[in-house]
């Protein structure tokens, strides 16, 4: 589903005060005035002085605070802008720049197949312990994700297969290109069995959520354009665009209209989808060639805020319901609080622990034998703590496809 474009007026606002009782942050925190204040309202104002305001760091870009709008004000976009806008005039720090550039990073510590990532790996955990990653703004008390001992452009190289009927774009994201590249090849294997070839292009670049948490605006539109343009070019063949990550698929249906209006983003957001949301779709349709084998598992769901917002439902959860053996918990539990870069922070990560509680606490005491999220993030936020671990929905389909299929 593509979400509807939200108005880039900040005039559109019509100060109702539902986005502060939806913001996660405001309730966690003080320190934060909320969305519609930092938002619009400030945004008002930059049009008549040069406001230089510190409290833009606040904003998590979960988006709750467009969803609720009932007037459909991009509040989150001008936060991000504002954000922009306030690193005109003042440095980023260290932690904006290790986190801010997670593509590079990534192609460094899974440039050379099983040594690079692990060794990256024993680095972050010996810079945890000894409290070096706190010197670099980044705090040690939220789970960093771990680099992958082979990235999945090399991985996607080394998998044969089968000649399909359909054919889809693969958007990995830099998650699963650096950090979980089995994600993907679960993706590919089950969409292969159900006749869709899947695709990937080297050109695609990281859709720019991190970057753009850390105020580095510009480059967000680099990524944008380049991104645009190679999307188009798939959907102009009438191919579908395909993600795992929940905050993939916005950025690419709905953030880079907001943040910059180009052209061409409408000629392809309605091919774009969430992997869950695809399955779902050509489930609904009998174009389901694989049927499901029992699973017995015992699950807890999470939606992502990042999901909500795209308005396309839970398909995660409709799925995995249909697989016979397994029984799902939906935790209800709000945001998860990490919000990407805005956890990893040493400034904002305790506003993101104390978000993240209920949905900790609600896992933590639930009969699960693991939790289930479509976002990355999400899932981390997951683990933090709960003595519970936390896959994709992907990961539970494959597994019914596989007892269907006699396979273990």
């Amino acid at each position: 589903m593509v979400p509807k474009i939200k108005h880039d007026n900040p005039d559109a606002c019509i100060s109702c005060n539902i986005c502060l009782t939806s913001c996660p942050v405001a309730k966690a925190s003080r320190l934060y005035r909320g969305p519609k204040l930092n938002g619009p309202a400030l945004t008002r104002l930059r049009k008549l002085v040069e406001e230089d305001d510190p409290m833009v760091q606040y904003c998590s870009n979960c988006k709750n605070c467009d969803r609720v709008c009932p007037s459909g004000t991009s509040i989150s976009a001008f936060n991000m802008k504002a954000r922009a806008e306030y690193f005109k005039h003042n440095k980023h720090d260290m932690a904006d720049m290790i986190l801010g550039n997670n593509e590079t990073m990534g192609k460094l510590m899974t440039s050379i197949p099983f040594v690079s990532g692990p060794a990256a790996n024993l680095g972050m955990k010996v810079a945890r312990i000894t409290g070096m990653i706190e010197k670099m703004g980044v705090t040690s008390k939220a789970p960093l994700p771990s680099y992958a001992k082979v990235n999945f452009p090399s991985l996607f190289k080394t998998i044969k297969q089968p000649g399909c009927t359909d054919k889809v774009l693969f958007f990995p994201g830099c998650y699963v290109n650096y950090n979980e590249p089995q994600l993907g090849a679960a993706l590919i294997d089950i969409l292969n069995r159900n006749n869709v070839e899947v695709l990937w292009d080297k050109r695609l670049m990281c859709c720019g959520s991190p970057i753009l948490s850390t105020g580095y605006l510009d480059k967000v539109e680099k990524h944008a354009v380049n991104n645009i343009a190679i999307l188009k070019e798939y959907a102009d063949k009438g191919i579908d665009i395909i993600t795992t990550c929940t905050t993939c698929s916005l950025f690419l249906k709905q953030e880079y209209e907001e943040l910059f209006n180009i052209p061409g983003v409408h000629d392809y957001a309605h091919h774009v989808y969430d992997a869950m949301e695809y399955l779902m779709m050509r489930k609904n349709k009998g174009l389901l060639a694989s049927s499901f084998g029992t699973v017995k598992a015992n699950l807890s769901y999470h939606t992502p805020c990042h999901l909500r917002v795209q308005g396309m439902g839970r398909p995660g959860l409709e799925v995995v319901r249909q697989i016979p053996g397994v029984e799902v918990e939906d935790l209800q539990a709000g945001c998860c609080g990490l919000s990407g870069v805005y956890g990893y922070k040493k400034e904002t990560a305790p506003i993101g622990h104390v978000i993240g509680t209920n949905l900790r606490d609600r896992l933590t005491v639930s009969e699960a034998d693991y939790g289930i999220c479509e976002c990355n993030i999400c899932r981390l936020q997951m683990t933090n703590g709960t003595g519970k671990t936390a896959r994709h929905p992907l990961y539970v389909v494959q597994e019914s496809f596989n007892q269907s299929a006699g396979r273990q």
